[in-house]
């Protein structure tokens, strides 16, 4: 892992590239994302980047009071921590000016500075996105795991999208855990690898493929 970066999901289009192929694309605004604290080893027993990014009119006092640690005087909307154990010896902590900081290849990101997208990505990197997908609600075996349902015809009329029988028999005389039933459906955290940057501007990004959520959903991006 090089870079990292918070982003909100804007839009879902499609773009022609250089060979005139059609691809989809996803914009993922970037605007507004700064470095909020940095957990160390030495002081905390892991290592971990804190991030915040959008922005909201209203923040709570204790948000309030980590932005002004910071010295970030935008109200900020997500807050979010990454850890960066496995990649511990990608990055190095550096200490300027009583400020601490972080380098990332050739580029020194202190504490209160905003990411820029075009200092930790280029184009043609391959990313890892991560997101929260919609929630769906509750929904039935059909909809949730794909299962056929039953016949629709001899007048069976109320059970064409039941999930059958469950039984087990007599041994072992109970329903197994993780059987696929009904229940609540989407929400869940999402990991799509090998995304590609089609194009970079100054607070944005332009990825080949589509990620999860809807739009205003937070996203974590990481090469």
């Amino acid at each position: 892992m090089s870079g990292f970066i918070l982003g909100v999901k804007l839009k879902q289009s499609q773009i022609f590239n250089e060979k005139g192929e059609r691809i989809p694309v996803t914009f993922i605004d970037t605007k507004n994302c700064f470095l909020l604290d940095i957990k160390t080893r030495e002081k905390n027993n892991y290592f971990s980047v804190k991030l915040g990014c959008g922005q909201i009119k209203n923040i709570k006092k204790p948000i309030k009071g980590q932005l002004e640690k910071a010295g970030i005087k935008t109200p900020l909307r997500f807050l979010k921590e990454i850890r960066l154990d496995k990649h511990e010896g990608d990055y190095k902590i550096i200490q300027e000016n009583n400020k601490l900081g972080i380098l990332i290849g050739e580029n020194k990101i202190f504490i209160g500075d905003e990411l820029r997208p075009e200092f930790l990505f280029k184009k043609g990197d391959k990313i890892i996105v991560s997101g929260t997908s919609k929630g769906k609600g509750f929904q039935g075996v059909v909809k949730r795991h794909g299962f056929s349902g039953g016949p629709r015809t001899h007048g069976r009329s109320h059970n064409e999208r039941a999930p059958g029988s469950i039984g087990m028999t007599t041994t072992p005389g109970r329903v197994f855990k993780g059987k696929r039933m009904a229940g609540r459906m989407g929400g869940e955290k999402i990991t799509i690898r090998g995304l590609e940057i089609v194009d970079i501007k100054e607070d944005k990004l332009i990825i080949k493929g589509l990620v999860p959520g809807f739009k205003g959903n937070l996203l974590k991006i990481f090469s």
